[in-house]
């Protein structure tokens, strides 16, 4: 598990750019399913599905999964504060405002990650951390064009803030409590933990079993959002945090609207303005600030121009 204040690994920008493919497109699946299904119903499916396709996996690879109380109760509170509370708020939230709205309040997850880390002692805030995190942010909202009108709904904005904070906490928890798990086993181990729990709530809330069929397009976003944005993603997400650590994997939030527009563009022919030529600009440059290889660059280069 990669601790401390560093850049990401080369080999997880890739990774990052993948995972928030897959996150981003999350929101869009959500938005289709809460046509037809209750919001804890759509939460307990994405983890029931995706611990279905992740367990067979483990098991005819003879992965080993945590043993007794003491080996699973870290793996269960990943998957409340990493899973179901989180994922709960966003889409419980995504009924009171808009998905664009919710994505951009998303966004502050690595501000409250780094406030946390330093917290906690795990990461000391830096000025340059700080700066680049909140220059993210604001590119977010440039991007996705943040209509403050939208803000009145303060129930599903305090939902998706609370989700933000609820992210953070997962990354202090995975730094100091899941160290030396392969990421198919964290990712297996909190999903299957997170469908006992949210099956448990779901049937107390929603009684699931009592609704009518769903149409076919809501089964496949469910389907989808099982399987590609929770099983893939998670083992994608679990990756990048041994190898780059918690605090940069949580970067892929800022990653998130700039991927859903590139998505829109390439798959809807959608048009991309300044607005949103501006916003990834933002982003990148403070993906760039929060990552600090660039300007450890130019200091080594200005030192070796300066010796005499």
């Amino acid at each position: 598990m990669a601790s401390g204040i560093h850049p990401i690994h080369p080999r997880d920008w890739a990774l990052l750019v993948t995972l928030s493919i897959l996150w981003g497109a999350s929101f869009f699946f959500v938005g289709v399913a809460l046509k037809e299904l209750p919001p804890f119903t759509i939460v307990f499916l994405r983890a029931a599905i995706a611990a279905l396709v992740l367990f067979p996996i483990v098991w005819a690879r003879r992965i080993p999964m945590p043993r007794g109380v003491a080996g699973w109760w870290p793996f269960v509170g990943m998957a409340c504060l990493n899973y179901v509370v989180p994922f709960s708020c966003l889409v419980t939230g995504q009924t009171f405002i808009s998905t664009g709205l919710a994505s951009v309040l998303n966004a502050t997850t690595p501000l409250f990650t780094v406030v946390i880390m330093a917290v906690a002692g795990e990461e000391r805030l830096t000025a340059r951390r700080v700066i680049g995190v909140v220059a993210g942010v604001v590119g977010v909202a440039v991007l996705r064009g943040l209509d403050l009108r939208e803000a009145e709904t303060g129930i599903g904005v305090a939902l998706c803030l609370c989700a933000a904070l609820s992210y953070g906490l997962s990354a202090l928890l995975a730094r100091r409590l899941l160290i030396g798990f392969a990421p198919l086993t964290t990712a297996t181990s909190q999903m299957l933990a997170a469908a006992i729990i949210t099956g448990v709530v779901a049937a107390c809330v929603d009684q699931p079993l009592s609704l009518p069929v769903p149409s076919l397009s809501v089964i496949l976003a469910v389907v989808a959002l099982g399987t590609l944005s929770t099983a893939l993603g998670y083992v994608l997400f679990f990756r990048i945090v041994a190898r780059s650590g918690s605090t940069n994997v949580m970067l892929v939030t800022l990653l998130i609207p700039v991927t859903a527009v590139l998505l829109g563009t390439v798959v809807l022919h959608e048009n991309i303005g300044l607005r949103e030529l501006m916003g990834g600009s933002m982003i990148a440059s403070a993906l760039l600030i929060i990552d600090g290889r660039a300007f450890a660059w130019f200091e080594a280069r200005r030192w070796r121009t300066e010796r005499p």
